[in-house]
């Protein structure tokens, strides 16, 4: 059995298939029609052209005006220029939590090239609470939806009186750019839905990317609909798409911003530290097996860690249970090796994160939000996927957090490894053990 191990930093940057053109595709659908004008050219990333194609469907007429040219990131001319003092921008991006988690470098990018920029950001509901955090440090407005629950009973009149309420505070401000960072049918209806400005536009992806789900009807209702590299990180591939919207060059540094909105959050100095494990899943491919876990929780008691156990359904709290009974049942002192947390909405459950010493985890939304904390931070793969969500690649300048993937599951200690590895003292802890 093969194990791999990749070492984090930020996902770098790509660029379009060498040589290649990448097409940006202008649709009208409905109201959404074309402003007038000739198809204009930019340059992309590689060096290629990048043609904007304008087509028409149905009798729509064409909005009046032609295009504004903006600078894009290559120097070339950008379809339409959205201005950096005020600019009213939305960002669609509904589900699940680590594709959310995924997008937030989105924020601060936008804020470091565009300052001023007003952000809204429409998300499920259940997500929301994680990105309140940044309101007021990065977000304006997060402007939540149920459209998991309300496709379950379209006919219900609470659905129908939600789905007011929602469409009413979605539409209560006129939009410069809508950028739709999921290329799904119902992040496009989200967008199409949105109201724009008089010079307002709607973006999306021209393309599918490895790995990633991708539905016409995103590119159906786009402006503009811009082509992305397929082979591409989950987080340069929202963080391309924007810059390549907006007409800016991507800033060196890699920020979530959930840092400097929990900067005022002090971190608990009590003995003993805490190591969170993240043991759940939205799919039991991507478990890690309970006796793992329970062997890896004794090696880290051993060396005076305490283990916390989050968890967000009932399976996940039994599972959270059994490893804590393992683990408490050898303790000889009062305090306890392994603590069970509350369920907690994210908006808790994130700065509690915050506090741990690091956090190992499977594939999931929790292990997305370590890594955007930058805390020390091991995610387990039984899939070879760490290049498109996890930490990134071998090589890369930093070692806080660190992919291990093997089939069928990566072993204790190659994950004993990886963790000693992330820390600023690995060779000192080995030595202990």
């Amino acid at each position: 059995m093969s194990e791999q191990v990749r070492r984090a930093g930020p996902p770098q940057a790509s660029t379009a298939p060498s040589g290649g053109s990448a097409l940006h595709e202008v649709k009208s659908v409905g109201a959404a029609a074309p402003r007038a004008g000739p198809p204009q050219a930019s340059t992309a990333p590689s060096g290629g052209s990048v043609l904007h194609e304008v087509k028409s469907v149905g009798a729509a007429a064409p909005r009046a005006g032609p295009p504004q040219a903006s600078t894009a990131p290559s120097g070339g001319s950008a379809l339409h220029e959205v201005k950096s003092v005020g600019a009213r921008i939305l960002l669609v991006k509904l589900s699940s939590l680590g594709d959310v988690v995924h997008t937030l470098p989105v924020v601060q990018d936008i804020l470091t090239a565009r300052p001023g920029a007003q952000i809204d950001w429409a998300v499920e509901k259940s997500f929301a609470p994680l990105l309140s955090l940044l309101l007021g440090a990065g977000l304006h407005r997060v402007i939540p939806c149920e459209l998991r629950r309300w496709r379950k009973s379209l006919l219900a009149a609470n659905t129908r009186a939600e789905w007011r309420v929602f469409k009413s505070r979605l539409q209560t401000e006129h939009y410069d750019a809508v950028i739709d960072l999921q290329g799904l049918t119902k992040s496009a209806l989200v967008a199409r839905l949105a109201r724009l400005s008089a010079t307002g536009q709607r973006y999306a992806l021209a393309n599918r990317t490895e790995g990633s789900g991708y539905e016409a009807p995103t590119r159906w209702v786009a402006d503009v609909a811009i082509a992305i590299e397929p082979h591409i990180h989950a987080v340069q591939r929202s963080r391309a798409l924007c810059a390549r919207a907006l007409g800016y060059a991507l800033p060196p540094a890699l920020d979530y911003g959930l840092k400097k909105a929990l900067a005022q959050i002090t971190r608990a100095q009590a003995a003993p530290e805490t190591i969170a494990f993240v043991h759940g899943a939205s799919r039991a491919d991507k478990q890690w097996p309970l006796a793992s876990w329970i062997a890896l929780g004794r090696q880290l008691n051993t060396l005076g860690y305490r283990i916390a156990l989050p968890h967000g359904s009932a399976d996940e709290l039994a599972a959270s249970q059994v490893i804590a009974d393992a683990l408490n049942g050898e303790g000889k002192g009062s305090e306890p090796r392994a603590l069970i947390w509350p369920r907690l909405p994210l908006d808790a459950l994130t700065p509690q994160m915050a506090q741990c010493a690091g956090v190992i985890g499977v594939d999931s939304g929790l292990s997305h939000i370590a890594v955007a904390l930058d805390l020390p931070h091991v995610q387990i793969y039984n899939f070879d996927t760490a290049w498109r969500t996890g930490p990134g690649p071998a090589g890369s300048a930093g070692v806080r957090q660190i992919s291990v993937h093997a089939r069928p599951t990566p072993t204790v200690q190659a994950v004993w490894d990886a963790w000693l590895g992330c820390q600023p003292t690995g060779a000192e802890l080995r030595d202990a053990v």
